[in-house]
């Protein structure tokens, strides 16, 4: 998880203002904060291998906004993963259309690639695979929060929905993992779990 703070804040802020006049360390600092996990959500949102070009345009579209840019570590974050998100959307409706075979209006978007691979990429697609099958707004949300370590009120404004219906839908996703992963206890009580809980789940989404 990302740390939190006022020193946090006011670091931050000295580095945006960095960034914003083209300060190379600055840019570089803000990169290495953001970049992994940025890249963790779009490898998992995108499953034609297009992660690495997407990320660049996410970051060209970042450096072409910061300018304007005006808000705390916060507020950037949801700036830059709703720039993802939206990459995401346009790319995938771009390869839908591409494709000759008809795709349904409700196809999900996070799907995985094929299990041909070692043995923590075999674990990342069981538990993507999982994710794969929820609703569309329940994958995103989960994806957000945990691949982009996004707080509730920043992956509401990255999908444009209040923090209160982000909570919902996490929620709901996450009883519908548990589920699966543990059939047996469909009917426990997961009503006091937060996604914080959800440690196996976490470490099989992030290796």
């Amino acid at each position: 998880m990302r740390p939190v703070g006022c020193r946090v804040s006011e670091a931050f802020s000295s580095r945006l203002a960095a960034a914003k006049i083209g300060e190379d360390w600055a840019i570089a600092e803000i990169w290495r904060d953001t970049h992994p996990r940025l890249f963790r959500y779009l490898r998992a949102s995108l499953a034609d291998g297009s992660a690495e070009d997407i990320a660049s345009d996410v970051w060209l579209d970042v450096a072409q906004g910061l300018a304007g840019f005006d808000g705390g570590e916060s507020e950037f974050q949801a700036f830059v993963f709703t720039i993802a998100r939206r990459r995401v959307i346009d790319h995938t409706r771009r390869a839908a259309r591409r494709r000759t075979t008809p795709v349904a209006s409700d196809a999900r978007v996070f799907q995985v690639a094929g299990h041909d691979e070692a043995s923590p990429r075999l674990a990342l697609d069981s538990a993507l695979s999982l994710i794969a099958e929820l609703p569309r707004a329940q994958a995103e949300v989960i994806l957000l929060r945990v691949l982009g370590d996004l707080s509730v009120e920043e992956t509401a404004r990255v999908v444009n929905r209040r923090p209160g219906a982000v909570r919902v839908l996490q929620h709901r996703a996450l009883g519908r993992l548990r589920s699966k992963l543990n059939p047996a206890g469909r009917n426990a009580d997961c009503h006091s779990r937060d996604l914080q809980d959800d440690a196996p789940l976490r470490t099989q989404l992030e290796s």
